[in-house]
C-alpha cells in the first residue's frame, strides 16, 4: 500500500485511548473508532479513517491498539511501551517508503503514547502529531519537544474546557496534583507547537475564516469533544495532508479554567464510570 500511494499522502498512526484494548468484544478500538464501518448505536463511535479520508488512495491509515483496558496507572504505564512500539513502526515506514514521515493522531492516553514515540524515535521519523484531549502533562511534552525527533516534528494539541474535568482526574489520580496537564496548554510559546482551544468563540471565528467552521460546544463536559465536534476531521484531514499550515492557526486562546463547567446550558457527557487506578 505505501508503494501504491500517491506522492504526499499521508501516512496516519491512529492512536485510541484509555478502557480499548484489541480483541476484547465492545472495546474493541479496530472495530469502532479505528475501523472503518463502526456499529451504529454509540454516539461516540466515529469512524475515523473513513472521515479523515484515509481509504489507502488518498492516504494510509495504521491502527494501534494496545492493552488499555486496566486501572488508570497501569494505562499510564504501559502507553510508554505503546510509543515505543510506535516508534517502531514509524522506523519502518521510513524503511519501506524513504523520505515519508509518519503523521500521527491520538486521544487521551493515546496522545502520551505519540509523545513517547517521539522521545525513543530518530529525528524525522514523524511529521504532525495531533492530541486531541491529551492526558499528558507539560514537563513530559517539553522533553519529547527537545528530542531529536521532537525537534523536527509539529504538534497540535487539540483541547478544550470541556475537558477539563478529565484533566484535573489525570493530574490528582496519576500525579498527585503536582503536574499540569497540556489539556490547559504547553504553557509557553514553541514553533512547533500549537494549542488549539476548540471551544474559544474567538478561536472559531478564526478556523471559520479558513474555511472550518466549528459550532459552538453542546456539552459542559465531554472527554471526546475533539473528535465528535461536526467539521472537526476537515479540520485534522487539512493539517495531516499538509495543506493547512501550523502558523496558519490562531493563536492559542484559553479561557480561565472551569469556565466551561459553570456556564449555563449544556449537558455533561461523563461516559461509564472510571475504574480506579491500579498499582
Amino acid at each position: 500500500k505505501l508503494a501504491e500511494l500517491p506522492e504526499g499522502a499521508p501516512v496516519v498512526a491512529m492512536v485510541h485511548g484509555w478502557r480499548c484494548a484489541p480483541d476484547l468484544r465492545g472495546d474493541c478500538p479496530h472495530g469502532t473508532i479505528l475501523g472503518l464501518d463502526p456499529p451504529g448505536g454509540n454516539r461516540r463511535v466515529v469512524s475515523w479513517p473513513r472521515h479523515l479520508g484515509l481509504d489507502g488512495c488518498h492516504g494510509l491509515a495504521i491502527g494501534l491498539g494496545w492493552q488499555a483496558r486496566c486501572g488508570l496507572w497501569t494505562a499510564h504505564r504501559r502507553a510508554r511501551l505503546a510509543g515505543a512500539a510506535l516508534a517502531e513502526i514509524a522506523e519502518r515506514v521510513a524503511h519501506l517508503a524513504p523520505g515519508r514521515r509518519l503523521q500521527v493522531i491520538g486521544h487521551s492516553l493515546g496522545a502520551r503514547v505519540a509523545l513517547n514515540a517521539l522521545a525513543a524515535a530518530p529525528p524525522g521519523r514523524f511529521g504532525r502529531l495531533i492530541l486531541l484531549a491529551a492526558a499528558e502533562t507539560r514537563g513530559f511534552a517539553e522533553a519529547a519537544l527537545a528530542s531529536p525527533a521532537g525537534r523536527a516534528a509539529e504538534i497540535v494539541n487539540v483541547t478544550t474546557r470541556e475537558n477539563d474535568l478529565y484533566d484535573a482526574l489525570f493530574e490528582w489520580g496519576v500525579h498527585l496534583g503536582l503536574r499540569t496537564s497540556v489539556g490547559q496548554g504547553l504553557g509557553r510559546a514553541a514553533p512547533n507547537w500549537r494549542d488549539l482551544w476548540i471551544d474559544h468563540p474567538e478561536t472559531r471565528a478564526a478556523l471559520a475564516g479558513l474555511g472550518h467552521a466549528l459550532p459552538p460546544p453542546p456539552r459542559r463536559i465531554c472527554h471526546w469533544s475533539p473528535y465528535l465536534r461536526p467539521g472537526i476531521f476537515a479540520l485534522y484531514r487539512a493539517l495531516l495532508e499538509g495543506s493547512l499550515p501550523l502558523q496558519a492557526l490562531p493563536p492559542p486562546r484559553p479561557a480561565r479554567r472551569w469556565s466551561r463547567l459553570f456556564t449555563h446550558g449544556g449537558a455533561w457527557d461523563l461516559g461509564p464510570p472510571p475504574s480506579l487506578p491500579q498499582a
